[in-house]
């Protein structure tokens, strides 16, 4: 019976070590895959059992036996010159790393066998990564199959050179066939386990029969040719799904671009893995991949023996043991059952261990020997056979002693022939696919593969014809894209910096052989009629040779070489640039292979790659909007598939289609990395054209995908983002805009033809508003906003919702950003139209537009940081909305008649007060200082700015008309003393002199206004004498205050000058002389303290006078009576004008007091009256018109007279 399932047999994991004397030979082998069933007890056939009778189930389909036919060792005769891609298909996970060899064991025996063989060796050799693949090359076979097409005709020639032109193939004679038949019988009784093998009457025809129909050898057509029938292919797979035949160990590509690719070569070319098992076999230090058709039985001491038949009359050769060992060796098989017959009448069994095999009567040899001709070989083949892709030739004639390795791709590139068809072209290259293809699936845990995936996949392309295999050359520059990483940084050590100088791109060793074939010296064996002659000058054509097979049997002969393991460099750079360039060109390589490939090109536009395309320039919010519209209708989850075909003529849903889909989103990935990094080198123009470049790459894919993935639209929300960025950058750096504009034009022949791909499938102009470097910075702001806006409605549709929180923080917090910048747009509008207005008119509609658009701006930016909880920016947008308030409040100042300020007007008072609202609304938004200080402290600054304007403007503009005098002053003092809480005095900052001054500034106002209450207050004594001490309270922390600051002279003498108009108005109304005395000695100690302030104006003048050229008069000062230091020296004469009266009523008034008083005066008062006078006749004498310092220098001179006397200096000498 047959059958269908798949049997897994032997998987031994332990090693299987072999001891000869003092060697030791270590081998494992693992299956990984055996169609084969559970191996079942051989049958022992009883002596006397003539071999020579068929049994009745022969050549019947057997799962013990593996396929029809088996013959001689287990193995079907038939040349299979693809055999080991086969293998490399199905185990593509162990190609290019893992394993060193994969071949037929046939191979690998015949190899290992050439040192004791005289038999010719014919073998094809390929390198994918550090794999190499062996194949039996039948000459004789592909001279035949080729003639046909004139193909290979230049290697026919060459052969004919090589080897003398009378060699035929030695027909094998009757008795070969005579003993494959017999093993055959012998196989077939032995799985007959019942005894039901019934002989059946021989016949004449049987041997004949078996010998020309079954063991012909067998070449497939070229590869590229269109014959679908190979009979050995349909009978062995007749009823076997291609799936189970496979079921273990089967690796399926799972690229999504490379569909079916090759089923119909695969299939009709050999290329399938007909070995009943596939075996990993590690002997000593190589790692090899091999397939085996043996037949293994249960029975004997082991769970596993292998049958062999022997002719009693012919003793066992070495070659016969050798083989006998390695099979065993390779199946891990540890028994061998030996059944000898004679004439096909069997006589005996024998059981021989396998580690006993090598030392067998007549075929004893050396276990360490055989290793060493592995190692040699291996290599000898892995050091010379360096280029992937190529096709080496280890070719042995017949009786010769030399072995030569040729490169057949290289000889047939120097072939005259136009057209040199290598049938192991495309196996090669597509073998180079699916390895590299198999590692790209791991390459987030494997790095350090880039280099060779980049070097099977460049040689993978070189291999191939464009036009006729466009799939596998778009696939590969698809992976050689994906291979550079644009969304990271390269890490360190993950490969050279750049390619290695030399072939690297498709070898492996920079070091040449060691031998040079010229100077080997002619060499000839004879050997009855197989001889060999040796050309000089084909000889000079070998890659590398062998001298002599005795070589292969010294230890180590070729080891300095063998230790070489590809050295692939993979170029990777720091720089973003550079990689994305890499990145292009390969998308526009697999682009053109794609275009390539779609026939259709009646309704293409003839677009020319040099002429830029016209864009239509639409309104710009309805552009944005309808691009935004369309967008979301492709952003639906669930759509229709596309029925008609692109643009283009492709098909939707063929390769072409999901290639596109592919190359055209890795390209707007590379253009969306060259735009952040343009952007991040502050280059908005270039960051423009390449955010452009991006949404014109997603624009064509959406024209030809029918839905668009989550991930596709979150990264569309990124590119939507990023341009939002450049456009907001481009609007704050208006200056630069020529630069700008210079980098948006310029454009690379690669960026070019990457558009004229595009084109071919949409017009892209979806984005042109979004993209376009515009001229009006408000536009650039609308604009950024509208991305922004549409980042925002993609991140909330139902299909990227989930995937995208993080990202849409961000875009929210943009949102807001560009939705503050506009707001702080229109009110520096709104600013500038009131310091254009020469009169102050009423508000315009135009002025109360903009509040409304800037305003509007605010309250959707505050929305959105709200939403993201980001209490910064919320409190710095509430602080520019209080900024917008205060300049309304301006915008309604009232004017009267004479264009002097009129009373402080009810809509003034509305909006200080809303933007007081707002500043507390900020700081309740920051909660604490520590939450961010900066911010607190603008928002603290900006609240007391405004409590004190307002207040001001109540004072100085009272609305009397509107309000009582008490009611005013209660207003005017409930704002300043509120302004006053947020005054800071004790935090050091930049700010902290401002505060100091505001505070002094607020007390003075506060004294003046409590002065002037009490000067006007009639009648309740009570609350005259309450503004009497708020009123010294006040002037007291001023005059502190303003003697902290060194910059505010006039200030402090107006302070004290206003403090001694109250002691002198205060004094008016005492009776007592003792009370007026006492107040007139305070006053003149609070007019001491003024020497402070003189100090200061004398220190400011002497500086002024400094600077000026000699001939200058020290008191002139600028239009605005400023000097040079910045004191007004027009105030200062105005307050002198008002100090020198009252310094001299003052002494006037004590001296006239002293001497009216009864009583006599003491020593000290005498000697203070004294003073007194001396100081004012000196003040009464003083020249009012002397230059203004040298008066300065006579109040200071008087003032040090009178402070000894007072001892009021030591005030002021301690603040």
């Amino acid at each position: 019976s047959v059958y269908h399932q798949c049997y897994h047999c032997l998987r031994v994991s332990k090693e299987l070590e072999m001891c000869l004397g003092n060697n030791e030979i270590k081998s494992r082998a693992v299956v990984k895959y055996s169609a084969a069933p559970p191996p079942t007890t051989y049958a022992l056939l009883q002596e006397k059992t003539d071999l020579k009778l068929p049994p009745a189930n022969w050549l019947r389909e057997s799962p013990q036996l593996g396929p029809a036919g088996s013959t001689v060792l287990g193995s079907s005769s038939k040349s299979k010159p693809f055999s080991s891609f086969g293998m490399a298909y199905d185990f593509i996970d162990s190609i290019g790393d893992d394993v060193d060899v994969v071949s037929d064991s046939e191979n690998i025996k015949k190899l290992l066998k050439i040192p004791y063989s005289k038999s010719h060796v014919s073998m094809a050799v390929h390198r994918v990564g550090r794999t190499l693949l062996l194949d039996e090359l039948d000459i004789q076979e592909l001279f035949m199959r080729s003639s046909q097409t004139g193909d290979w005709t230049w290697l026919k020639e060459f052969y004919q050179r090589l080897i003398d032109q009378k060699w035929q193939r030695k027909k094998k004679s009757k008795e070969h066939w005579y003993q494959k038949a017999i093993l055959s019988k012998f196989l077939y009784y032995s799985i007959n386990g019942d005894g039901a093998a019934e002989p059946v009457p021989d016949s004449d025809n049987t041997d004949e029969g078996c010998g020309a129909e079954e063991f012909g050898p067998s070449w497939p057509a070229p590869f590229t040719s269109t014959a679908s029938d190979s009979e050995e292919s349909a009978s062995l797979q007749e009823g076997v799904p291609m799936d189970s035949k496979y079921a273990l160990g089967q690796v399926a590509s799972k690229e999504q671009n490379l569909t079916t690719l090759f089923n119909e070569g695969e299939n009709s070319q050999g290329l399938r893995n007909d070995f009943v098992r596939n075996i990993l076999w590690t002997f000593e230090d190589i790692h090899m991949l091999v397939g085996s058709n043996m037949p293994i039985f249960g029975g004997g001491r082991y769970p596993a023996v292998s049958l062999r038949l022997r002719d009693n009359n012919k003793p066992i050769n070495i070659l016969t043991g050798i083989d006998y060992w390695l099979d065993n060796l390779m199946c891990n098989v540890p028994e061998l059952v030996m059944c000898f017959h004679v004439n096909g009448i069997v006589q005996k069994y024998e059981m021989i261990k396998t580690e006993d095999i090598p030392d067998l009567e007549n075929s004893t040899f050396s276990t360490r020997v055989v290793k060493d001709i592995a190692q040699n070989i291996l290599s000898f083949l892995k050091s010379n056979c360096t280029k992937e892709g190529h096709t080496y030739w280890l070719f042995k004639a017949s009786g010769s002693d030399i072995v030569k390795l040729y490169d057949l791709t290289t000889l047939c590139e120097e072939a005259a022939e136009e057209k040199c068809q290598n049938p192991f072209t495309l196996p090669v290259a597509v073998l180079l696919y699916k390895v590299a293809s198999n590692m790209m699936l791991k390459k987030s845990q494997n790095r350090k593969h880039y280099g060779t995936i980049r070097t099977l996949l460049l040689n993978c392309v070189k291999l191939l014809d464009q036009d006729r295999h466009p799939q596998i050359i778009a696939s590969a520059h698809y992976m050689l894209a994906e291979l550079f990483q644009l969304d990271e940084p390269p890490e360190e050590g993950a490969g050279g910096e750049s390619l290695r100088a030399g072939g690297s791109e498709d070898s492996y060793s920079d070091e040449d052989d060691e031998e040079d074939p010229e100077d080997l010296p002619e060499d000839s064996d004879e050997n009855g009629s197989f001889s060999t002659t040796l050309d000089s000058q084909d000889d000079s054509k070998a890659v590398a040779i062998i001298k002599s097979v005795g070589e292969l049997s010294v230890p180590e002969k070729y080891k300095s070489t063998h230790q070489i393991r590809p050295i692939y460099a993979f170029p990777v750079s720091q720089d973003k640039e550079e990689r994305c360039r890499h990145v292009l060109s390969y998308v526009l390589k697999g682009l053109k292979a794609v275009d390539g490939s779609i026939k259709k090109e009646s309704d293409l536009p003839a677009a020319d790659p040099n002429t830029p395309i016209p864009l239509k320039y639409e309104d710009g919010s309805k552009a944005v909007e309808k691009g935004i519209a369309l967008l979301l209708d492709r952003a639906g989850p669930f759509q229709e598939d596309r029925k008609h075909p692109t643009r283009s003529g492709m098909i939707p849903g063929s390769w072409q289609h999901r290639m596109k889909l592919q190359l055209f989103f890795k390209a707007s990935k590379a253009y969306y990395v060259l735009s952040d990094a343009a952007t991040n080198l502050l280059k908005y123009g270039r960051a423009l054209r390449y955010i452009k470049l991006a949404l014109q790459c997603h624009d064509a894919y959406c024209s030809v995908s029918s839905t668009l993935h989550s991930r596709v639209l979150l990264f569309h929300s990124q590119c939507l983002s990023l341009c939002g960025d450049i456009q907001l950058m481009l609007a704050q750096n208006a200056s630069n805009r020529a630069a700008y504009l210079e980098e948006y034009s310029y454009q690379t022949r690669e960026d070019q033809e990457v558009l004229h791909s595009l084109h071919r499938e949409s017009s892209c102009q979806a984005f042109n508003m979004a993209s376009d470097l515009a001229t009006d910075p408000e536009y650039q702001l609308f604009v950024s906003s509208k991305c922004y806006e549409a980042a925002y409605e993609l991140l909330t549709s139902g299909v990227v919702k989930e995937h995208g929180p993080e990202q849409l923080a961000q875009v929210l917090k943009r949102l807001g950003n560009i939705r503050n910048e506009i707001g702080v747009f229109y009110m520096n509008q709104a600013a500038a139209m009131q310091t254009e207005k020469e009169v102050k008119k009423s508000v315009s509609i135009a002025e109360q537009e903009i509040w409304k658009k800037s305003f509007s701006c605010f309250e959707k930016g505050m929305k959105d940081f709200e939403a993201i909880e980001d209490s910064t920016n919320t409190s710095l947008l509430l602080c520019n909305t209080g900024r917008l308030m205060r300049i309304c409040a301006q915008a309604h100042c009232a004017t009267s008649a004479d264009l002097s300020r009129g009373e402080f007007s009810p809509e003034e008072s509305l909006y200080y007060n809303k933007a007081i609202d707002y500043y507390l609304r900020a700081m309740r938004s920051l909660a604490t200082r520590g939450n961010h200080p900066a911010v607190w402290d603008s928002v603290n600054w900006e609240l007391s700015t405004t409590y004190f304007t307002l207040a001001t403007l109540l004072q100085d503009y009272a609305p009397l008309s509107r309000k009582a005098q008490e009611q005013i002053e209660r207003e005017v003092t409930e704002a300043m003393l509120k302004s006053l809480k947020y005054c800071d005095l004790q935090t050091e900052s930049a700010r902290q002199p401002l505060y100091q001054y505001r505070a002094a500034t607020i007390h003075h106002r506060l004294a003046s206004m409590y002065h002037s209450c009490f000067r006007n207050q009639v009648g309740d004594e009570h609350l005259r004498k309450q503004h009497r001490s708020l009123a010294e309270l006040h002037y007291s922390k001023a005059v502190l205050l303003f003697l902290s600051l060194k910059d505010a002279p006039c200030e402090l003498l107006r302070t004290l000058l206003e403090r001694v108009a109250f002691a002198e108005f205060t004094m008016a109304g005492q009776s007592s002389s003792g009370a007026k005395l006492k107040t007139l000695t305070g006053a003149l100690d609070v007019l001491t303290d003024t020497r402070h302030a003189f100090l200061l104006i004398h220190k400011e003048l002497k500086e002024g006078e400094a600077c000026k050229p000699k001939n200058t008069i020290p008191t002139v000062s600028g239009a605005d009576g400023t000097t040079s230091s910045g004191l007004n020296t027009i105030e200062v004469m105005k307050l002198i004008g008002v100090f020198e009266p009252s310094f001299s009523f003052l002494l006037l008034q004590l001296v006239k007091l002293m001497t009216a008083m009864k009583r006599k005066l003491s020593n000290k008062d005498e000697e203070l009256l004294k003073t007194y006078k001396n100081v004012y006749s000196k003040i009464l004498r003083a020249e009012k018109t002397a230059p203004l310092l040298s008066r300065i220098e006579l109040f200071l001179d008087l003032l040090q007279q009178l402070t000894p006397k007072t001892g009021s200096g030591d005030l002021g000498a301690s603040s």
